[in-house]
């Protein structure tokens, strides 16, 4: 049955997704060579109520080559699929839902319900991510869908041969606090005022406000003073000082007033080294606090005085812990002011001021407690003023309310403990990050790490394995029964929080292969072989997986860590919302389709650099798809079928010969930079090879052979034709895996689906022929020059142009005698002639061997054409002139956004490539004068 005339995405796309899953194509080990080694990549868990986005698509596309690659290659491949149960987004849909419902709430429902209704959730959205993934072509072992939480109460499908997740991680969770690893304490922790929750740096956002700096002033104690400057002559020296009895200190944050302990100043600071070690006293509170001497205070910013809020600021909370300043809490979890939440808040406070503050603050929101403080500070004489500034504050990532640093029990990993085999990990070379720009990002976060805090107060994750007693002595068990087992039977109530999910994560590599059993996966497939993950998880996500493998199991979880750029718009923003430049990954497959979406974007993959992705190039690579299927249905409508026996060192024809030779010279360049993880270089040799040399110049070379009265060059041509495009889809597949997988199956009968096709392994020493490369190279490097020319010099389309040969050696002589009729049509050459030297008003072309020239004078109108030239070079010099501009003024590129600065350079990189064109039309023309 004869070929599609086109290529149907839409329809195609799904039919074929459906084949490789009846086929098992996917499932690990499938397609694997007796004694094959292994080759396992770890999905990056999404959000199992998440969505593809751009992101997801290029993560996922590459992890998809990798894989489909090494399971052609017959390795024992498996690529294992999950989700995360996504702790406070999880949490935070279902209780939109059940707002949209008009439900009670999760307090209302208690946490048992709640749970209970999160599971239904994640049954209902599960199929979403793993369905978009499919229509992308993710070829996991989808068999294998593992979950963070699987197995834990409640879970519908607990039991069901899923890896026991949940059990997992309380194992790590018990067997790390017997170790002195995990403990509970009091630290500073980023805390969401909405969800009432801490939250990991990864989870903050900065966001820039316009907001006020206030000048409070606190009274030195003792009878201090000190000089204060109030003139300064133009060199910058103090021509006259007053002489003040308070300290002026400015903060964006008033509220935190009520829980300040101290007054930091620089060591160096002369206007204040003698008041260190002396004190102020606080207004509203009365309390005393000492000023210290630390190196965090700038002489330069503001006053060179800095309040000290040890319990709500982390800087603070540094210089506390290096100056022994007390440390008192002043807010809820619900960012209100809680005057009553720290004991030490009434350390030597009388009763009636406790009680004026509590009617004026107490269980007050912390903005109207701000607005409170700084009104009371105008009315008593304390506030020395107030200044506009824009800075940013820290806002939770799903709630967008401000964060607030806050003192609360948590519980934490002594990261301190099990550091170290992870740093030497990559150290040594057990371990690569690439591109190695990245290690310093992994070194830096490791060698400067703080304790790990992995409790949350949410009712959805992994329930701390903890258990109190009416005295809160912890028991620490897998279960309560073996916990009561160890308090002797007393009655127990469990820790409220639940694990950070970035602990349950941090077990991916092992928990999907079924430890803490040794099964045969965690045998086989372990240590993993590549991660390939975003540069914003470095640390959260991937150093963690680092120390918890090392740490449990004694080994990397990865060999290579490939670390991917980020994907902007066409300017090179960054996609958000509230610019309206998102692409949506599926939109663009219903438009142009998954493989058109796959190779963009690994077209663009360039190590260490983002992508500026726009729907043009998905178009044009669409184009790409759709010369393969041309090129495709030209062989079928020529009879060119795959011939079993076909040997292609057996072929004859310079041309077939010379095809063959570039097919394994790009087979080794795909391989050779796919190994290198450079993606970029593997998609553009192929983009090269199949349009440049196999659809455009072979399918013409072919057709006079295949024309041709020789039944032996025929059958030659056919079988060579036939090989050369399977080699395209082969190559290609791991790439574009939809319309290669359909011509595959086009073409003729298979053995098997092209997902399972023997990779080739040939070499460009067994398969090329110099002889037939210097042959065609000169072919189509004369082909190339003619029609440069034609276009430089705009000779109109249909015009033909006589070629005449002024001198060329013997070997030029035999391959313009065999490849007169390929010149003639494919350079739209009216005839050939010879002449001892060029007519006036000729361009000449220099060829290995010879020259040529073309005689253009009767054919252009110089004058014109010169004008035109001439026109559109001023034009394009007097933008360049004021791009130079721009960028030679440091201002512009010091101040202006990064964007725009970028956007600038690419421009006139641009037009210095169209000057440097124009001019050589211009020396074109001036030859021909």
């Amino acid at each position: 049955m004869a070929m599609e005339k086109t290529f149907d995405a839409g329809a195609s796309e799904a039919a074929i997704a459906a084949a490789w899953d009846r086929a098992g194509a996917f499932r690990a080990g499938a397609n694997a060579k007796p004694g094959a080694e292994t080759f396992c990549i770890m999905i990056p868990p999404p959000n199992v109520t998440g969505s593809l986005h751009m992101g997801h698509a290029f993560n996922n596309t590459l992890q998809d080559i990798l894989t489909r690659w090494h399971r052609m290659q017959g390795h024992d491949t498996l690529w294992q699929p999950g989700t995360d149960h996504a702790g406070i987004a999880t949490q935070m849909v279902v209780e939109r839902e059940l707002a949209k419902e008009g439900k009670p709430g999760r307090r209302e429902m208690g946490r048992d319900a709640f749970v209970a209704r999160v599971w239904e959730q994640k049954k209902k959205s599960r199929g979403n991510i793993r369905g978009q993934l499919e229509r992308l072509g993710a070829s996991c072992d989808w068999s294998r869908e593992a979950f963070t939480m699987g197995g834990a109460p409640g879970d519908p499908e607990a039991g069901s041969g899923a890896p026991n997740f949940h059990d997992a991680v309380l194992k790590v969770f018990v067997e790390l606090y017997n170790k002195g690893i995990i403990y509970r304490g009091k630290r500073l922790v980023n805390w969401d005022p909405h969800f009432e929750t801490a939250i990991s740096d990864l989870e903050v956002e900065q966001v820039e406000v316009d907001g006020n700096l206030w000048r409070l002033r606190y009274q030195l104690m003792d009878g201090a003073t000190y000089q204060h400057p109030v003139e300064w002559d133009e060199d910058g020296n103090v021509t006259a000082t007053e002489t003040r009895d308070y300290l002026v200190v400015a903060t964006t944050r008033p509220e935190t007033m009520l829980g300040d302990t101290g007054v930091a100043v620089h060591p160096d600071d002369a206007r204040y080294a003698h008041l260190v070690g002396k004190t102020v006293r606080l207004p509203l509170t009365g309390r005393v606090v000492p000023i210290v001497a630390d190196d965090y205070a700038d002489p330069e910013k503001g006053t060179g005085a800095v309040k000290m809020t040890p319990a709500h600021d982390f800087n603070d909370w540094a210089v506390g812990q290096r100056q022994n300043l007390r440390v008192i809490n002043v807010m809820g979890t619900r960012a209100q002011i809680d005057l009553e939440v720290d004991p030490g808040f009434r350390e030597g406070m009388d009763d009636d001021t406790f009680a004026t503050l509590k009617e004026r603050f107490h269980g007050r929101d912390r903005y109207e407690v701000r607005d409170a403080i700084i009104t009371i500070a105008g009315q008593e004489g304390w506030l020395d003023g107030i200044d506009p500034d824009r800075h940013m504050v820290p806002h939770g990532d799903r709630s967008k309310v401000a964060i607030e640093p806050l003192l609360t029990d948590q519980w934490f990993v002594d990261t301190k403990q099990v550091v170290q085999p992870a740093i030497d990990a990559v150290r040594d070379g057990r371990t690569r990050i690439l591109p190695e720009q990245h290690e310093k990002v992994y070194y830096h976060w490791l060698e400067n790490i703080e304790p790990w805090c992995i409790s949350r107060q949410l009712w959805w994750g992994h329930q701390i394995p903890v258990w109190y007693d009416d005295q809160g002595t912890p028991y620490c068990a897998m279960s309560e029964d073996e916990a009561r087992s160890m308090a002797g039977g007393k009655a127990l109530t469990r820790d409220p929080d639940v694990l950070d999910t970035w602990f349950s994560s941090g077990l991916w590599p092992i928990g999907t292969l079924g430890w803490p059993e040794q099964t045969e996966e965690l045998k086989r497939y372990f240590p993993t072989d590549v991660l390939v993950t975003g540069f914003d998880i470095i640390f959260f996500w991937v150093a963690r997986m680092m120390m918890m493998q090392l740490e449990l199991v004694k080994e990397v979880p990865f060999h290579t860590v490939y670390v991917h750029a980020l994907v902007r718009d066409e300017k090179g923003k960054k996609m958000s919302k509230s610019l309206g430049n998102v692409l949506d990954p599926l939109e663009l497959i219903d438009e142009y389709g998954a493989d058109a979406v796959r190779f963009t974007l690994t077209a663009m993959a360039a190590m260490g650099r983002d992508l500026k992705l726009s729907t043009a190039r998905i178009q044009g690579y669409r184009n790409f798809g759709t010369k393969l299927w041309n090129a495709a249905r030209f062989a079928e409508m020529n009879e060119c079928s795959p011939q079993p026996d076909f040997d292609p060192k057996s072929c004859t024809a310079t041309v077939n010969r010379w095809i063959v030779g570039e097919t394994a010279r790009v087979r080794e360049s795909v391989d050779e930079a796919l190994t290198a993880f450079r993606f970029n270089d593997a998609a553009n040799a192929l983009y090269a090879h199949v349009w440049g040399k196999v659809c455009d110049w072979y399918v013409e070379f072919a057709k006079p052979l295949l024309q041709s009265d020789d039944a032996a060059l025929v059958a030659e041509t056919r079988a060579t034709m036939a090989w050369a495009i399977d080699q395209c889809l082969i190559l290609l597949h791991p790439i574009m895996p939809f319309i290669t997988e359909q011509l595959w199956g086009d073409i003729a009968p298979r053995a098997k689906m092209l997902v399972h096709a023997d990779w080739p392994t040939y070499t460009a020493s067994q398969l090329a022929d110099a002889e037939a490369d210097a042959e065609m190279g000169w072919v189509i490097g004369l082909i190339e020059d003619i029609r440069s020319v034609r276009a430089e010099t705009r000779v109109p389309v249909g015009a033909k142009v006589p070629l005449i040969q002024l001198d060329l050696d013997a070997a030029g002589q035999a391959a313009l005698a065999r490849n007169r009729a390929l010149i003639e049509r494919l350079a739209r050459v009216s005839e050939f002639q010879t002449a001892a030297a060029a007519p006036k008003g000729a361009v000449t072309l220099p060829v290995p061997g010879g020259t040529f020239c073309l005689p253009l004078a009767d054919v252009i109108d110089l004058d014109e054409e010169r004008a035109r030239l001439e026109k559109a070079l001023g034009k394009l010099q007097k933008e360049m002139g004021g791009l130079k501009a721009k960028l030679s003024n440091e201002k512009f590129v010091a101040n202006a956004p990064e964007e725009v600065v970028d956007e600038a350079r690419a421009r006139l990189e641009e037009l210095e490539a169209d000057e440097a064109k124009l001019n050589a039309a211009g020396a074109r023309l001036a030859a021909l004068a």
